[in-house]
């Protein structure tokens, strides 16, 4: 069947198993790639203060940074200046070009060195299988995954460093140890990490082979028509807001969803399971969204204000999510070491079943 949306196509076989070509992606999922040193806490780190002089008027800001303060090059001003880390007379700028004038006043915050390697923190994990090579979890809404910009610590890797001990170490990476895939921050659900070398390169070749299964449950708007099929776009950062994903007429990366309606309530929003066949950033969450049917809660892809017909105690469900309605199923692998089928299932967490509950009832 063909599709009214550009660059997608939908298709309507029978509900398919994962397709197995090969793909450079290991590290997929829900989350974006962001490895960017942590915000500096306020106050720390090194700060330059400087007032353009009355013959430097005209000249481009990262020049004359450059110039007026030692020891930082351009190259090092114009990534401050991307960060954030500079301001002109108390407004931030970003744009390295921008043309000074005498009398204005730049401040300049160097952020602190940042350890490579996390530190173990002692943070509740809910374990549904564990053995000396892997671990899953059944990670909650709120959790980050591993450290990135503005969350230097608190997150499913400190969590993991402290369960797991020095097991972890190396595997991985330093900032990223034990990591095989990653699920967005306000994503709950099932993740597998490795433990040890063996199971994080087994791992990591059934993820980017696409041979095991990983099934997510979100709600979305509306009834996705027909009930059962697939959509394939590439994906792609956006051109405009680089902090969001969407399907590409061209470029991106090849990405395709199979899924099927399970419920619909209220004819306002259904419960949908995602098969993924790809994993690229927010791949459900773009999908859905490019199909017509972005998910409940969803502040980057979603639609503001409540269908009509929805009840006055749903829409405070829905009101109250506040996340994405998405989790992570089921999963089912081979042990990297001794070829045995892993298969496991989480049920749906409190918030999203309330929501099905209170429309149910109404």
């Amino acid at each position: 069947m063909g599709s009214p949306y550009p660059g997608m196509t939908v298709h309507c076989p029978p509900f398919p198993a994962p397709i197995d070509a090969p793909d450079p992606d290991l590290l997929d999922g829900e989350e974006p790639d962001d490895s960017a040193a942590p915000d500096p806490v306020p106050g720390s780190g090194i700060h330059h203060h400087r007032v353009v002089g009355p013959d430097k008027g005209g000249e481009r800001l990262d020049k004359w940074l450059a110039e007026a303060v030692d020891g930082l090059s351009r190259a090092r001003l114009r990534a401050l200046l991307e960060e954030g880390q500079v301001t002109l007379d108390g407004e931030t700028i970003r744009d390295a070009s921008r043309r000074v004038k005498p009398g204005q006043e730049a401040r300049i915050t160097e952020p602190p060195p940042v350890a490579a390697l996390p530190e173990p923190q002692d943070i509740p994990l809910t374990v549904l299988y564990e053995d000396s090579d892997l671990i899953v979890i059944d990670k909650p809404a709120g959790l980050v995954v591993h450290p990135a910009a503005g969350n230097p610590d608190g997150t499913l890797v400190n969590a993991l460093l402290f369960h797991c001990g020095d097991s972890l170490s190396g595997i991985g990476g330093e900032r990223r140890p034990g990591i095989v895939h990653r699920l967005d921050k306000d994503t709950s659900g099932l993740m597998v990490a490795a433990k040890t070398d063996l199971a994080h390169r087994g791992l990591a070749e059934q993820f980017a082979h696409h041979s095991l299964t990983r099934e997510y449950h979100c709600l979305v708007w509306g009834r996705p028509t027909p009930a059962k099929g697939s959509v394939e776009g590439n994906i792609g950062r956006h051109p405009t807001n680089r902090k969001k994903m969407t399907v590409l007429r061209s470029g991106g990366k090849h990405a395709l969803t199979h899924y099927r309606v399970l419920d619909t309530f209220e004819d306002s929003f259904s419960l949908v399971e995602c098969r993924l066949a790809t994993g690229r950033t927010h791949q459900v969450r773009v999908h859905m969204a490019h199909l017509g049917h972005p998910l409940l809660g969803d502040s980057v892809y979603g639609r503001s204000g409540f269908p009509k017909a929805l009840s006055k105690s749903t829409r405070e469900a829905i009101g109250n999510l506040g996340r994405q309605a998405l989790h992570s199923r089921y999963i089912r692998f081979l042990h990297p070491r001794t070829q045995m089928e892993i298969a496991l299932e989480s049920q749906l967490p409190k918030d999203i079943n309330t929501i099905l509950s209170v429309s149910r009832t109404d």
